[in-house]
């Protein structure tokens, strides 16, 4: 008896193993059993929307990012692909492949794989010119955004949109997810004295838009006027940020090899632009920390608490950068970790670690450097700069942007696609 029940458990077993094995959709990439919830708009226009580029000579716009959910290069699957011809590939910031550092200028080159020219659109131009489009039909723009402002990327899909204008080419944007969510929007709305190519628009410092929905908000509110078409995303929802997506991140650039990292960049990044404070790079944690070696971690960390921010814990911390600003030496700041990525502000953590910074330091004028400029660009004014120096708390300086960021709120929803 004993040994036939073990018989009739060995054929339930062998049954529910063929049963599950044969049944569950399985990742021809990684091999995980949990597919991708979201398929981004290049797998819908292979897929689905292949007639809008059949027979048409096509330009890309894109970088490492630009891959299917099975993780196939955009620049492969269109080349491959017989429907369509891709003739020419421009690159961004960071160049096609994302090895190239920030803020360092790409030349024009050849792609190894497939031997197209690639243009650049991050050095001697940032906008496409009559030659680099001849023969173009149709541009179309596959990047991964972080959802924060001073980016450029999004800046280059401007530029790129504007040109397709002038040359009557259809502009495709192959819509990807916002990492910080579709929900949250805030932070000041730059000021558009302050228009730079890390702030080109008067938009928040957090706006809420997948970079399709952005696009068409640029292309009607600052009157570009192409002949644009997003190629939506299936699956998406506004409360999903990137790893309730089922995709894999690839880094956007090389110090944002995370996709929570998004959320860290809107946090401190833009106070890195001084130079006088660490945010983490050049250690193991870029944008995660703040620092200097005149800062003792314990006081700040404390003070930072006090303040009982949703969502983040401030953890004292002290570390020794390996480049960039303070290499090799002892800095003393903070960790942040982020408890609830549905209560974290960014936009205000950054505005509380500044003016906690000029609390406890004030002999410390970290406004004192050749970068407040670039400091002001990012912010997208310079009253941010001038209230913290003056010692405004953080509620007033947050308060201050509150009527602008209402009127963007209103606005945005005209355009949102989710």
């Amino acid at each position: 008896m004993k040994s036939i029940l073990l018989l009739l458990m060995s054929l339930v077993t062998m049954h529910c193993f063929f049963f599950c094995t044969t049944t569950k959709k399985t990742s021809k990439v990684t091999g995980d059993m949990n597919p991708s919830k979201v398929l981004p708009g290049i797998d819908i226009l292979l897929k689905q929307n292949l007639n809008l580029i059949a027979d048409r000579r096509l330009g890309l716009i894109t970088n490492a990012t630009g891959v299917t959910s099975e993780l196939t290069s955009t620049v492969d699957a269109l080349f491959q692909n017989k429907s369509a011809h891709l003739i020419a590939l421009f690159g961004p910031e960071h160049g096609v492949r994302g090895d190239i550092p920030a803020g360092k200028r790409v030349e024009n080159y050849t792609d190894g794989r497939t031997g197209l020219i690639v243009h650049s659109l991050y050095g001697k131009t940032r906008k496409p010119t009559p030659e680099m489009l001849e023969g173009i039909d149709i541009l179309i723009y596959d990047i991964q955004d972080i959802g924060s402002r001073a980016y450029t990327y999004i800046y280059t899909m401007a530029y790129a949109m504007a040109a397709a204008r002038e040359h009557n080419l259809k502009f495709i944007v192959l819509d990807r997810p916002n990492p910080l969510g579709g929900i949250r929007v805030e932070g000041n709305v730059l000021d558009p004295k302050f228009s730079s190519f890390v702030g080109l628009y008067p938009i928040p410092l957090i706006y809420g838009m997948t970079v399709g929905e952005l696009a068409g908000f640029f292309n009607t509110e600052f009157m570009i006027g192409c002949d644009l078409v997003v190629v939506p995303m299936q699956g998406w929802r506004r409360d999903m940020i990137f790893d309730d997506t089922g995709l894999t991140w690839i880094p956007t650039s090389p110090h944002v090899p995370r996709s929570e990292t998004a959320f860290f960049i809107a946090a401190t990044g833009y106070m890195g632009e001084l130079d006088t404070i660490s945010e983490g790079v050049g250690y193991l944690m870029p944008f995660e920390l703040a620092g200097a070696p005149w800062i003792d971690s314990e006081k700040f960390a404390a003070e930072l608490n006090s303040r009982k921010l949703p969502g983040v814990y401030f953890r004292p911390t002290y570390y020794q950068p390996f480049y960039a600003k303070f290499e090799k030496q002892q800095v003393g700041g903070v960790q942040l970790l982020i408890l609830d990525h549905t209560a974290f502000s960014p936009s205000q953590a950054q505005i509380h670690i500044l003016t906690a910074i000029k609390k406890l330091y004030p002999e410390q004028d970290i406004f004192d450097t050749p970068r407040t400029g670039m400091f002001d660009k990012v912010f997208g004014t310079d009253q941010i700069r001038k209230m913290i120096a003056s010692g405004y708390p953080a509620e007033e300086i947050i308060q201050n942007w509150q009527p602008e960021l209402e009127k963007f709120k209103k606005k945005r929803e005209a355009y949102l696609i989710y």
